[in-house]
């Protein structure tokens, strides 16, 4: 008898507040890294109702003016009227940056390897900090991603794409999603709900109007291209009945609040750590990019139908404290041959996952929405070494 199950991802648009504030981190990061590649950047945000906050460590050869960059990305995103409880125009902005702290620079700058005699260049750059990434892909979607969490954020571009489109002219930046999706024998069958919360015009009919209209806009063109039974789905529509107030002015947002919306839906374990507002030397992103990386090209060499990686790092270190690889029986070869050959092929220290994913650019805002994986135009989500995987194994 077949095993069923539902599982549910939810997704936010960029104009929720917690989305907002990674967003301007990121474009912080990308306006320092456009003149310093090698600035040490940890940039975290607060926003509130009229008010940016932005504070961290910094430690750059450049100058930005951090006030233009929080206004634009606001300002960007939509928020360009006081009524909508913050303008990108007119908001106050407030810093509070220092420099890295030299006790942790030390041992970025010289690792514990190179301190205890190597002579390796990639063995120089030590982490950032500790902690543990986790990578995953598997055969649920044409970018290797979990079927809810991918469905969820086509759900929310759409939604703030017909917004900037004026297609549904009375949208509000502030947003979300949220998917099931029945699972048979561990493979996703048929959408069960989607719930869409859409921030609107104080004026609008939710029931007879923004309902209809998200409907015929949003949710069914999307669950038309993505392969997936949805002809009984349930849609909820605002849910509360209303959506009016949202944003900063409704909910306070705090850089790397999303962690789950970020990565893989809540799918799979999650390292902890955050992405947004910070440099490649942080293995909080840089590590958990590589190993989003490395998965996906054994799923796209056809080794295994799922692929999971957790590697971690202690700060200062070179080289990581732990990896393993768990493909949960999909495997196609030696499973214990499987990971030799990835840490034979791929070098997971911080200077080499920087050189061969070319992070030190600023690349990084456009993925503060929607998610980190899954994306086009990416250096993470290539499957350039997937041939090759599949040579070594044969």
């Amino acid at each position: 008898m077949a095993r069923t199950h539902l599982f549910t991802s939810e997704s936010v648009t960029e104009g929720h507040p917690d989305k907002l504030a990674d967003q301007i981190s990121d474009a912080v990061l990308d306006a320092i890294l456009t003149d310093d590649a090698n600035a040490r950047v940890a940039c975290e945000t607060l926003v509130t109702s009229g008010l940016a906050i932005i504070a961290g460590e910094i430690s750059t050869r450049t100058y930005v003016d951090l006030r233009d960059v929080v206004r634009q990305t606001i300002t960007d995103v939509g928020y360009t009227d006081p009524a909508l409880g913050i303008d990108g125009a007119a908001c106050g902005v407030i810093t509070a940056i220092q420099e890295q702290a030299g006790d942790i620079a030390q041992g970025v700058e010289d690792s514990w390897e190179s301190r205890r005699g190597s002579d390796d260049e990639l063995d120089r750059l030590g982490a950032g900090d500790q902690g543990m990434m986790i990578g995953y892909a598997c055969t649920e979607t044409a970018e290797l991603m979990p079927a809810p969490i991918a469905v969820a954020h086509r759900l929310t571009k759409r939604l703030a794409d017909v917004r900037k489109a004026g297609v549904v002219p009375y949208l509000r930046p502030d947003g979300k999603s949220q998917v099931t999706v029945e699972y048979e024998d561990d493979q996703p069958r048929r959408i069960t709900t989607v719930v869409m919360s859409a921030q609107h015009r104080e004026e609008v009919d939710v029931e007879t109007l923004l309902g209809p209209d998200v409907v015929e806009h949003v949710i069914d063109p999307v669950l038309a291209e993505v392969g997936l039974d949805a002809e009984d789905v349930v849609h909820m529509v605002n849910p509360t009945g209303r959506f009016e107030r949202g944003g900063p002015a409704a909910d306070t947002g705090l850089t790397g609040r999303k962690i789950i919306v970020d990565s893989y839906g809540g799918l799979v374990p999650h390292g902890g750590g955050c992405f947004s507002g910070k440099d490649p030397t942080k293995v909080d992103r840089s590590g958990a990019y590589f190993v989003r990386y490395v998965a996906k090209n054994v799923v796209a060499a056809g080794l295994a139908d799922r692929a999971q990686i957790q590697v971690a790092y202690a700060i200062g270190t070179a080289h990581p404290v732990s990896f393993v690889l768990e493909t949960f029986g999909t495997s196609e070869v030696d499973p214990q041959g499987l990971e030799a050959t990835v840490r034979e092929l791929f070098d997971f220290r911080p200077a080499a996952i920087i050189r061969d994913l070319d992070l030190r650019r600023p690349i990084y805002r456009e993925t503060a929405a929607y998610g980190h994986f899954g994306r086009k135009d990416v250096p993470w989500e290539a499957t350039d070494k997937a041939d090759e995987l599949r040579r070594a194994l044969a």
